[in-house]
């Protein structure tokens, strides 16, 4: 093979993958990896680890591929990365690692390192060869993880690695937060995220499901039953647009859509909690979250499919692949437009819309988008899902008054140790950024739990 030239995992063909729930990408074989492992350069200042959120050891765990050392590959990157086989796929790599290869800095030298394919290899034959992680002795230690998304799983990881006795509880009735609700089968199998949260359960992690802390338990109960507790309840409060129109049948918001269809199995026939299948869809949003309601509308049967963004392709917050498989599938983008009314008597049946052109840039450092005078027109619809970013849920804050919050409802936390208002309660993920990546919960999961330790004298 040509190792001048970055590998490109293989993938399902288009006008097929549109049609089912399985995972689009194959990923790489055992040849595709070893070639593109030996693209690696092993640089003496790796700049690819600055941008890992978690420091993973990347040019260890390539070299180990390299020498065909496949586990030992695996066991690098889990001293860092509770879940790597996630990361390999829903990680934004070209903005991180990838971002600062010195092979994709360079136009000659064929694209930077596919790190995130690699990582991906390698976690999935680790699952696949059943590799057990490492727990030290038991230290007397008692900690509990609110959430079982990417930071709480990590945070519980960490600490059940250092001997912690650590119990997560969940208040859906499948763990994984996020990672479970939020992503498509299709980007992100759920056997493999079970799989992931199986190996936790091995290091001593025990998940109790269906629990709501603030209404089941309360805070304070836990604290007083616990040396430490760490929130990570993500951000599941969907945002909307308040405009007339709202309130219709067929109007979702993208969380309660892609929950019905990951977590509920609505693709299903037999499905206890069906979902009505709309033939024209209208996706407002152009985040990664979009992307996964208008792939998910299309393969659930609508007619066609369209996404509405009142900026242009260049200022689109999706990831490049996310936008480019959507593309291939037949999405529809309608750019520099945007909603201000949703049409119909009880049920949606059409989309009242403003055409916009670009400013100078806002607070985001992305162009304003402003309205073109008298350009309204009517785009029909019968199916609206609304994906314009979710917030923290009021629960927990309502029953605990002292926990402090920000205006946007984001728990505030010391910067240093993640801390909250409430001693030896902390942190991390969604609930204190708002909806970010996985990534970045993952190594905020991590910061928690290295402070957890340091605060209760664990080492």
């Amino acid at each position: 093979m040509d190792t001048s030239k970055r590998q490109i995992p293989r993938e399902q063909e288009p006008s097929i993958r549109a049609n089912n729930f399985e995972e689009v990408s194959y990923g790489f074989d055992q040849d595709s990896a070893l070639c593109e492992a030996e693209r690696c350069l092993n640089c003496k200042n790796a700049k690819c680890k600055q941008g890992c959120p978690v420091n993973v050891d990347i040019p260890t765990f390539i070299q180990k591929i390299k020498e065909g050392d496949i586990l030992g590959a695996a066991e690098v990157i889990k001293k860092s990365n509770n879940l790597p086989a996630v990361c390999g796929r829903v990680c934004p790599q070209e903005s991180q690692c990838e971002a600062l290869c010195i092979r994709g800095l360079n136009q000659k030298m064929g694209g930077a390192v596919a790190i995130g394919a690699l990582e991906r290899f390698v976690a999935d034959y680790s699952l696949e060869h059943g590799v057990v992680p490492k727990r030290d002795k038991d230290n007397g230690k008692c900690v509990a993880v609110i959430g079982s998304g990417p930071a709480g799983l990590t945070c519980a990881a960490d600490l059940a690695k250092k001997g912690c006795k650590v119990k997560v509880y969940e208040a859906f009735h499948k763990a994984g937060g996020v990672l479970v609700y939020g992503i498509p089968e299709f980007r992100l199998p759920k056997a493999l995220v079970q799989k992931e949260i199986d190996t936790l359960k091995e290091l001593g992690v025990e998940i109790e499901l269906n629990v709501v802390i603030g209404k089941t338990i309360m805070l304070d109960e836990l604290l007083a039953e616990n040396d430490a507790v760490f929130i990570g309840t993500g951000a599941g409060l969907p945002m909307f647009m308040n405009v007339k129109g709202e309130n219709l049948n067929g109007v979702y918001s993208a969380n309660e859509y892609l929950t019905r269809v990951n977590l509920m199995h609505a693709y299903q026939s037999n499905s206890a909690t069906p979902i009505v299948i709309g033939e024209r869809v209208a996706v407002v949003g152009a985040g990664n979250v979009a992307m996964d309601a208008a792939r998910t509308a299309l393969r659930m049967g609508a007619k066609e499919v369209h996404v509405i963004y009142r900026r242009s392709r260049a200022e689109m917050p999706a990831r490049e692949e996310e936008i480019r498989h959507a593309e291939e599938e037949g999405i529809i983008f309608d750019l520099l437009t945007n909603p201000v009314e949703i049409l119909g008597e009880k049920k949606v049946e059409g989309i009242k819309c403003i055409r916009m052109e670009l400013g100078e840039p806002d607070k985001s450092g992305r162009r304003r988008p402003i309205e073109i005078a008298g350009s309204e027109f009517v785009f029909d619809a019968d199916q609206v899902i609304m994906a314009l970013g979710t917030r923290p849920n009021p629960l927990l804050k309502r029953s605990t008054p002292e926990l402090e919050v920000s205006q946007r409802g984001t728990i505030v936390v010391r910067e240093d140790t993640l801390e909250t208002s409430i001693p030896n309660v902390y942190a991390g993920g969604d609930a204190v950024t708002g909806a970010a990546t996985v990534i970045l919960a993952m190594n905020a999961g991590k910061k928690a739990a290295a402070a957890i330790m340091e605060k209760l004298n664990v080492y």
